[in-house]
């Protein structure tokens, strides 16, 4: 999709959430700018480290970047409940994200509403948003 018509999108979202958004390494300004068109503010963000390097143009990235945005009053999680922000994590199939981050969310906001746009699969307990998702687990 065209970077206006990504920002122009009416995200199915609360007013008070959290945004953790992938962000390919060479489009973090484009990523940024979603991050606001959609009304978030950015506040921090996770490093995927993968065991293998992948394409680039000034070098050959081997990271990606999870960047946390917050709109709304919502807290950070608690003490007990906060992550490294760096996850050690193999490449799978191309721009699958590795499955220990859903578990990661899970645990930081167990009692949050889970909402995952341009889902390509479906999750027990989230909602997927996308036209590459068979099928919601539940409607947005």
């Amino acid at each position: 999709m065209p970077l206006e018509e990504i920002k122009a999108l009416q995200i199915p979202a609360a007013k008070d959430a959290i945004l953790f958004l992938w962000a390919v390494n060479s489009m973090l300004p484009e990523a940024l700018q979603v991050i606001e068109a959609w009304g978030f503010a950015y506040v921090n963000h996770f490093v995927w480290v993968k065991d293998k390097w992948g394409l680039g143009s000034y070098n050959r990235g081997q990271h990606e970047l999870l960047l946390v945005a917050v709109r709304g009053q919502f807290s950070a999680p608690p003490e007990n409940k906060r992550f490294s922000s760096v996850i050690n994590a193999p490449r799978t199939k191309h721009s699958a994200k590795p499955q220990c981050v859903y578990e990661m969310v899970e645990t930081m906001y167990p009692r949050a509403r889970k909402l995952e746009l341009f889902a390509r699969t479906t999750r027990k307990g989230w909602t997927s948003w996308g036209n590459q998702t068979p099928h919601s687990e539940e409607s947005a």
